[in-house]
C-alpha cells in the first residue's frame, strides 16, 4: 500500500497563504525570500498582506500556490512520497517533490508559464464554466457537437463534475445545451481566460522553449501527469505531457483512479486549501485523506 502526495493547482489561493510557514519555519522563510529574488518582487508581501483581488492575478497566482505547496512539502520532516500528482499548476509542486526538479528551476518555470498563459488570455477573450451532474461521454459529445468555435472539456474534477473551456460565445452556448440535457448546474468560473483549450497555444512555444533549457532529473517516485492519467518516470516524458498540458485536459478523475489501481491507500494533500481532498473522497470514499496546510499541520503527514 502506498502513500501519494498530491498539490492544488490555481483558485486554491487565500489571502494570508504561507504566513505561518515564515513566521515559524526559518527554512521556509529562506525559502520565501529566495522567491523573492529568482521573481524580481516580494510575492511573500502579496500572499501574506494581499486582498483576494490581488492574489487572482495569474502572475501572482501561479507562483503563490507553487510556492506555498513546495515550501509545505520541504518544511515536512522526512516526507516519503510513493507516487505524487498535481492539479494543473499542481504539477511542477508534484515534480519538486519527487525530485524530478529543483525548486528554483520549478519556480522560474511556474513563472513564465504564468506569463505566457496570461498573454494568451489577453489574445481572445475567452473562459470556463463548471458543468454538475452531466456524464462525462455527454458533456464531451455536446462541445464536439459546436464545430465553428472552441469549447472543451478541461477540467475532470471528480465523478459528475467536469470544466469546460473555450471561447466566451462557445462557452455559454454548450452551457444551454448541457442544461437542457440535464445538467444540475452550468456556471461561469471566475478565471482570466480558456485554460486547457486550444486558446493557450500561443504559450506553448514560450513555455516548451524554457522547458527544453532547465535540468529534468530522473524522478525518485512516479509522476502521475494530468493528460496521461498514468505513471510517468522517463524525465523527457515528463517534459513533453508538461507542455501538452497547457492545451489539454487535466485528467484528475482518471490520474486517482489509476494512483489507487496503483496501489495508493493514502493521499496527503500538501498546499493551500482542502479542495483536493473533497474530490478525492468524491472519486473513492475508501482511501485516506489528509492535508497540510497552514503549517501547524505539518508533522502529521511523515
Amino acid at each position: 500500500m502506498k502513500h501519494a502526495y498530491v498539490f492544488p493547482g490555481q483558485g486554491s489561493q487565500f489571502p494570508g497563504m504561507g504566513k505561518s510557514f515564515y513566521e515559524h519555519n526559518p527554512q521556509a522563510r529562506s525559502l520565501f525570500e529566495k522567491a523573492n529574488d529568482i521573481l524580481g518582487f516580494r510575492i511573500s508581501d502579496i500572499m501574506f498582506t494581499g486582498t483576494e483581488e490581488d492574489l487572482k492575478q495569474t502572475k501572482v497566482t501561479q507562483p503563490a500556490v507553487f510556492l506555498h505547496s513546495v515550501i509545505a512539502f520541504l518544511c515536512l520532516e522526512n516526507p516519503r512520497p510513493e507516487m505524487t500528482a498535481g492539479h494543473s499548476l499542481g504539477e511542477f509542486s508534484a515534480l519538486v517533490a519527487n525530485g524530478t526538479l529543483a525548486f528554483e528551476d520549478a519556480l522560474r518555470l511556474v513563472a513564465i508559464r504564468a506569463n505566457a498563459m496570461q498573454k494568451a488570455c489577453e489574445l481572445q477573450p475567452s473562459t470556463m464554466a463548471a458543468v454538475l451532474g452531466l456524464e462525462d461521454a455527454k458533456v464531451e459529445e455536446i462541445c464536439a457537437s459546436i464545430t465553428d468555435d472552441v469549447v472543451v472539456a478541461a477540467n475532470y474534477n471528480c465523478p459528475g463534475q467536469l470544466v469546460i473551456s473555450g471561447t466566451i460565445p462557445a462557452v455559454q452556448r454548450a452551457m444551454e445545451l448541457m442544461k437542457a440535457a440535464g445538467a444540475k448546474r452550468a456556471l461561469l468560473l471566475p478565471v482570466g481566460g480558456a485554460f486547457h483549450s486550444p486558446l493557450m497555444a500561443p504559450a506553448q512555444e514560450e513555455l516548451k522553449t524554457a522547458i527544453e533549457q532547465t535540468k529534468f532529473n530522473t524522478p525518485a517516485c512516479p509522476v502521475y501527469q494530468n493528460v496521461v492519467a498514468k505513471a510517468v518516470s522517463d524525465a523527457d516524458v515528463i517534459k513533453q505531457n508538461l507542455i501538452t498540458q497547457l492545451t489539454g485536459a487535466v485528467k484528475w478523475t482518471q490520474s486517482v483512479r489509476a494512483m489507487i489501481a496503483d496501489g495508493a491507500h493514502r493521499f496527503t494533500e500538501v498546499g493551500p486549501g482542502k479542495v483536493l481532498q473533497g474530490l478525492i473522497h468524491k472519486i473513492d470514499k475508501t482511501v485516506a485523506t489528509d492535508g497540510v496546510s497552514t503549517g501547524l499541520e505539518a508533522a502529521v503527514a511523515k
